[in-house]
């Protein structure tokens, strides 16, 4: 079984090759444009529940249909940050809170991936890892957030729940891989923050363990 122990040790792992581990399930080819403008800065947090059986489920989310910004896309709970926020982690917290009520002390951090640039949106994103003992008591915020859902981190090594497709993508031909998460397609940074989180994963987890999963 995972632990959250498992999932401390997967964030420290020294030299470790984030890129390569998202790269399976990255669009290709990959949206790029040059901007003038730097980045902006953001932060996403990459939610992770013990249920009563004690296995670990990461949160995802249905963005609100109406935003502007990836409408109707699976996202981590996360946003731009304030001029006020401390920190990208208070960011995340901040974020998590707002848009679907998990706030407080019942929410931990385990730790952060590397940050992430997003071409589509221009953000250099932090991702912040955390945990929570128990479902968390969801409050969502509708004006963002359409649903919300999630998928166990034993699931997340599974094979079975990838796939792949093609997409025209502002005139582009572009393969797209994704995760067949309750009928939701989880593609994008999303679904790349997952590979790595999975690639991870694996270089600390027993290999007696990893082959019970697969």
């Amino acid at each position: 079984m995972i632990t959250f122990e498992h999932l401390r040790q997967a964030l420290v792992l020294p030299d470790f090759d984030s890129a390569r581990a998202q790269q399976p399930m990255a669009p290709a080819p990959r949206g790029w444009q040059k901007r003038a403008a730097p980045p902006k800065s953001a932060a996403v947090m990459l939610l992770v529940y013990q249920s009563e059986d004690r296995r670990l489920h990461i949160v995802l989310t249905l963005r609100n249909a109406d935003l502007r910004g990836h409408s109707g896309q699976v996202s981590f709970p996360g946003g731009q940050r304030d001029p006020q926020d401390l920190s990208l982690r208070h960011t995340a917290r901040r974020e998590t809170c707002e848009e679907i009520g998990v706030c407080g002390a019942a929410v931990f951090i385990l730790g952060e991936l590397p940050r992430f640039y997003i071409p589509a949106s221009h953000y250099d994103v932090s991702p912040v890892v955390a945990g929570h003992i128990g479902l968390p008591a969801f409050a969502l915020n509708p004006e963002e957030v359409a649903a919300v859902f999630s998928l166990s981190l034993e699931d997340l090594l599974q094979t079975r729940f990838k796939r792949v497709e093609q997409r025209l993508i502002c005139g582009y031909d572009v393969r797209v891989p994704y995760y067949d998460v309750q009928g939701h397609k989880v593609w994008g940074a999303t679904a790349m923050l997952l590979s790595e989180v999975e690639e991870r994963l694996r270089q600390v987890l027993p290999r007696d363990v990893i082959l019970r999963l697969e």
